[in-house]
């Protein structure tokens, strides 16, 4: 299946019924209410030299993924007759998200943890660090119930089993698919946790520097998040390099049971939409829009 020629690592991301890859292209590819695939090519975007700028590229690969996403999103409920998704819609979102990760993953478990009289700058940003999980945790298993994200929740497995099928060397198709597990290193969901313990680290070294008013609190929570973002990235790269060690399944344990809420088994059709997602994504030539 692979040659030179082919990237070594592929992704994606669920859509609402479909899946989004990136392999030499950015494609997303739909099931639409006749039960075709309609397919379409993405606009690629880059921040250029800042993605590879180490525990920097991770916020600006994090904020690319985000604008892709929304695009892939929009698209996917256009094509599978939901409510049709505007640029303004996109928009709204987006900045609705940093608004979130600002005030909830930022600011709201720093105020939670100043009700503890807490004096030791480390066990501050340990307990903030804990609530911040459980925000998490508790906001993905709360939506995990909604009827429309558990569709979506199949198709992120249906996402990860051909990942792994790809990246393993063998031929794409269902029944190959089919024997992997859901559960990938890479993911996004694990990424999320790991930055909740990258928020831990960073937040600790503000504290030990001096940084403990609740003003300069508030500023390093705002201004070191994409730093925050970065140096989960990085970890999140290297515990993937070396998953296949008894280090690296402990540090990537935490992300895949996180997992196992965001992932569910996909039936047939649904791993036949990140399949062929995934072959337009490959296909050099592949440009446009087609329908299968």
């Amino acid at each position: 299946m692979k040659n030179e020629k082919m990237p070594k690592y592929v992704g994606g991301q669920a859509v609402i019924e479909g899946v989004m890859m990136k392999g030499i292209n950015t494609v997303v590819a739909v099931r639409r209410p006749d039960k075709k695939i309609q397919i379409k090519r993405l606009k690629e975007r880059t921040f250029g030299f800042l993605e590879k700028i180490p525990f920097i590229r991770g916020f600006f690969v994090l904020l690319k993924a985000m604008i892709i996403g929304m695009e892939a999103l929009s698209y996917s409920a256009n094509v599978s007759g939901e409510e049709e998704i505007t640029k303004k819609d996109m928009v709204i979102s987006i900045l609705l998200a940093f608004l979130f990760a600002i005030g909830g993953f930022g600011l709201g478990p720093m105020f939670l943890t100043k009700l503890f009289p807490i004096q030791s700058e480390f066990w501050f940003s340990f307990t903030e660090g804990v609530i911040r999980a459980i925000f998490v945790i508790l906001y993905i298993w709360v939506i995990s119930f909604f009827k429309d994200i558990k569709r979506v929740f199949e198709y992120h497995g249906a996402e990860h089993k051909t990942v792994y099928n790809y990246e393993d060397g063998k031929e794409l198709n269902v029944n190959n698919a089919k024997t992997y597990t859901t559960l990938h290193p890479r993911c996004g969901t694990s990424f999320l946790i790991i930055t909740v313990f990258a928020s831990i680290i960073v937040f600790s070294i503000t504290g030990a520097l001096g940084y403990t008013s609740l003003m300069q609190k508030i500023v390093t929570r705002i201004i070191l998040l994409p730093l925050v973002a970065g140096v989960a990235y990085e970890f999140q790269r290297f515990t993937a390099k070396i998953i296949d060690t008894w280090i690296g399944k402990i540090l990537a344990w935490p992300g895949l049971a996180l997992q196992k809420i965001t992932t569910s088994e996909p039936d047939e059709e649904q791993l036949e939409v990140a399949i062929i997602s995934l072959k337009y994504a490959l296909d050099p030539e592949f440009d446009g829009e087609v329908e299968v």
